[in-house]
């Protein structure tokens, strides 16, 4: 602000004008605002896209445990007699159908083991209750339809004002308007919703895995903070990521998008008024210097006549005196007036010096 030349015109305005103009103003302001501001965080969009992989290498390679089913079956149907089966046998001997002469045991009934594996287990079914997170996540965040943070910003003005200087009457009207529309570019090469798209391709993959479709086959329950530290979890890159992500969505809600909105139109009768009235005076002051410039030809014009005058003057009283002898008093006259000028001023200025030292030297006697 120190380097615009319009203050330098107003620190020339008399303080009589310029409280003259204040004085009698009398203005007035409406303000009109129009915001809305979307903020909005991508970052459960990267971390997503960046923990898929690691939950398919997960189902890739399930966590599993072997199950054994066991049944009493008729001989002839058991699949395979093990050392389970025949330590049973001795203790239900009520299953022994026959002895044989040679001492061979012929059983009715047998204890049939069924060995199978297990996707069940509770690695597993974290994972699984991980990818339903995602997909209820990634639904809201859908339905939203919010894919940037955006900023809309407008504001306007309208003011009038009218006021008097002497007899100088003044007014001013100004409209104004101010526009910011910006949207905030999410990082990455494509825009929000073909990669929301491809990351809704990217978990529809992993519901079509086979420990998905077994554990959501025989309706695991889901798991539910807070999680058990087993090794796998603590131990396994893969786990670990997942549960950055577990973490991320634990904590943030869906909806966590925030919206301002604000319209309001008003008179406004505080601070910025007054900003804009001594916008008002600078403005006079601008368009006044029209005048300031006329003033001065005036004075310019007025100081030549009067220095005719003067010159016709003394040449009527001075009729019989030769021209060169004319030059000579008048230049004499005039160098003599201005050496007494100034050195009425050198005398000032040395008398000042003298002083000043005198002073100067007072004060450092009272520093000793």
């Amino acid at each position: 602000m120190s380097g615009l030349k319009i203050l330098d015109v107003y620190k020339q305005t008399s303080e009589k004008r310029t409280e003259d103009f204040n004085s009698n103003i009398r203005s007035s302001l409406t303000v009109s605002t129009d915001l809305k501001k979307v903020e909005t965080d991508f970052e459960w969009l990267y971390l997503m896209e960046d923990t898929v992989r690691y939950l398919d290498n997960i189902l890739r390679n399930p966590n599993r445990f072997i199950v054994n089913e066991e049944e009493i079956v008729k001989v002839e149907l058991a699949r395979r007699i093990t050392v389970e089966s025949i330590r049973h046998l001795s203790k239900h001997t009520s299953f022994i159908q026959k002895i044989e002469d040679n001492g061979d045991v012929k059983p009715s009934k047998i204890l049939n083991i069924n060995k199978d594996e297990s996707f069940d287990t509770y690695e597993n079914r974290l994972i699984y209750t991980l990818i339903d997170n995602m997909r209820n996540f990634l639904e809201i965040k859908k339905k939203e339809l919010i894919t940037a943070s955006s900023i809309r910003d407008i504001k306007k003005a309208s003011y009038q004002a009218k006021t008097r200087v002497g007899k100088e009457q003044v007014s001013m009207e100004v409209n104004y308007m101010s526009s910011l529309v910006d949207t905030e570019k999410v990082k990455g090469d494509e825009p929000v919703d073909v990669r929301i798209e491809k990351l809704e391709a990217d978990i529809s993959m992993l519901t079509n895995t086979e420990v998905y479709k077994t554990l959501k086959k025989l309706h695991v329950a889901r798991v539910i903070p807070p999680i058990k530290k087993t090794n796998v979890i603590l131990k396994n890159t893969n786990f670990q990521y997942a549960m950055k992500l577990w973490d991320f969505l634990q904590t943030h809600v869906a909806n966590d998008t925030k919206i301002v909105k604000s319209n309001k139109t008003y008179e406004d009768n505080g601070i910025l008024k007054e900003y804009i009235n001594d916008t008002f005076l600078l403005n006079y002051v601008a368009m006044d210097t029209l005048s300031t410039e006329s003033r001065k030809e005036d004075q310019v014009k007025a100081i030549n006549e009067i220095t005719d005058n003067l010159i016709e003057k003394i040449v009527e009283l001075n009729v019989d005196l030769p021209l060169e002898t004319l030059k000579e008093r008048i230049g004499e006259k005039i160098a003599i007036t201005k050496w007494k000028k100034e050195a009425s001023l050198s005398e000032i200025a040395n008398i000042f010096q003298t002083r000043m030292k005198a002073y100067l030297e007072g004060i450092e006697k009272l520093k000793l």
